[in-house]
């Protein structure tokens, strides 16, 4: 038995001035009610309660520990109720961080659809492109690339799979001959991920056998939006996410290199993550279903593409 059930026990026995009115309150045998009181006494090392087979009365000392004991015992009860509610109702700020380039186009749909749907939680939304500590930074939860994890604690379920794609200008594709192969890309400048992201090759299955083709590159950066405008401008080819040049795919301002050749792991995966499966505020909760649902109607049924 903790210190605040004897607390407990305290209160019942001065508030009915019985023990066993007392243990009956609280399910217990007397005698249980009798060793927690006389456990708490010895704790706080004084007399409490004067016990006559007829009735119960308090010392002095008693009395000035009732008032105390009653109100954090209140404040307690209040406390409990309060996370209780919290748990299962929606509420309180929800703080997110999220990749900027990768998650930009779905997030405000996202966000905005998740408060009209929980109208009592506040959100504080936090876009970056590098490594995080969900914990240590203080958020609930991450929507983001495997890079940014920083440990591999968290719990992750994968919302969507991007291709990437090889893509260049026709102008630079004139200029520098169009890659016919793979091994053809060894002769090509490429404008890359930061190599603290990503490594500077690329995989390929050619005749069942998996080629690895180191790339050369004057032009880095965390940004594939930022890469896409590179190439954009004929510096290079660029390994970039279908979903930044769908629309220079379409009308011809960029051109996709070895289209018919298979690229291994040429994907980016957004995932959800979120430092608990256990003990999870309903706020969280709530957003975590939300956010698979929301996914999972964007990319057509799938969680992932």
């Amino acid at each position: 038995m903790d210190y605040f059930d004897k607390l407990r026990i305290f209160r019942s026995v001065v508030e009915a001035r019985s023990f066993t009115r007392a243990a009956d309150m609280h399910g217990l045998a007397r005698p249980v009610v009798s060793r927690a009181i006389a456990e708490l006494e010895e704790r706080l090392g004084c007399r409490l309660l004067h016990r006559t087979t007829r009735q119960v009365s308090l010392t002095e000392a008693a009395e000035r520990i009732y008032e105390r004991c009653s109100q954090i015992l209140d404040e307690l009860d209040a406390l409990e109720a309060d996370a209780q509610v919290q748990a299962r109702e929606p509420d309180g700020l929800l703080r997110i961080v999220a990749h900027t380039t990768a998650t930009l186009n779905r997030l405000v749909p996202l966000i905005a659809g998740f408060k009209t749907a929980f109208p009592k939680v506040r959100l504080d939304v936090t876009l970056t492109e590098r490594p995080v500590d969900l914990v240590a930074d203080g958020f609930d939860l991450g929507i983001v690339v495997p890079y940014m994890l920083n440990s591999d604690k968290m719990v992750v379920r994968l919302l969507r799979r991007i291709p990437v794609v090889l893509v260049a200008t026709p102008q630079y594709l004139r200029e520098h001959h169009a890659p016919a192969t793979p091994m053809d890309l060894l002769d090509h400048r490429f404008v890359a991920m930061s190599v603290s992201l990503r490594r500077p090759s690329l995989m390929f299955r050619v005749d069942g056998q998996e080629v690895s083709i180191p790339y050369q590159f004057d032009i880095s950066s965390n940004n594939p939006a930022f890469n896409r405008e590179m190439v954009l401008r004929h510096l290079g080819i660029g390994a970039i996410p279908r979903s930044l040049v769908e629309t220079e795919l379409g009308n011809g301002t960029l051109t996709q290199v070895l289209e018919g050749v298979e690229m291994i792991d040429a994907h980016v995966d957004i995932k959800l993550a979120y430092a608990s499966r256990a003990l999870i505020p309903a706020k969280v909760r709530a957003f975590i279903d939300y956010a698979a649902a929301f996914y999972e109607h964007a990319n057509g049924g799938s969680d992932a593409r």
